[in-house]
């Protein structure tokens, strides 16, 4: 393989390489949410749609995340898409060892049990249809069931290892 002049020398692929890559690839925030004995939440920036027909979505979820116990059990889940002024929300729900659900997250419980996050500019609660083996993580797949896409704002994006808003 010959290296381009733009890019240098071609690496291996490893784990450094993949997050350098997409490091470059901006993303949109979501927070995936799910009920257990207590509530779990965490940021996700691999959220796609799947299909229109049935209306399916998949994220990741690692295996070794405090939210995976719960995750790996639950029947319905909390997808909520972030705007560009839940900088700090996306942060908590992205920290390890933080107070998720605490007195700072306005949150209430929603359609089957899910706990929905207040001002975010669209959430669905979703029936989890399969969670697929993907190295240390699982592809999590889900039909959503009922939402409300009608949130103001625009959207929080993640790009360069940074939480950031969409310029004009």
């Amino acid at each position: 393989m010959t290296a381009s002049p733009e890019t240098g020398t071609p690496a291996q692929a490893s784990p450094e390489l993949l997050r350098s890559v997409f490091r470059q690839h901006a993303a949109g925030v979501a927070v995936i949410t799910a009920a257990g004995d207590r509530p779990v939440g965490f940021t996700a920036t691999s959220l796609s749609s799947v299909a229109a027909d049935p209306p399916l979505l998949s994220f990741g979820a690692g295996t070794g995340s405090s939210s995976w116990p719960v995750l790996a059990e639950a029947e319905y889940i909390g997808v909520h898409i972030l705007g560009e002024d839940q900088r700090e929300l996306a942060a908590t729900f992205a920290r390890s060892g933080a107070d998720r659900f605490g007195p700072s997250t306005f949150w209430r419980s929603g359609p089957e049990g899910v706990p929905l996050l207040d001002g975010v500019l669209a959430w669905l609660v979703c029936r989890v249809v399969a969670r697929i083996p993907a190295g240390d993580h699982r592809i999590v797949v889900a039909q959503a069931v009922v939402g409300d896409p009608a949130g103001n704002g625009r959207p929080l994006l993640y790009h360069q290892g940074r939480f950031n808003a969409l310029r004009d």
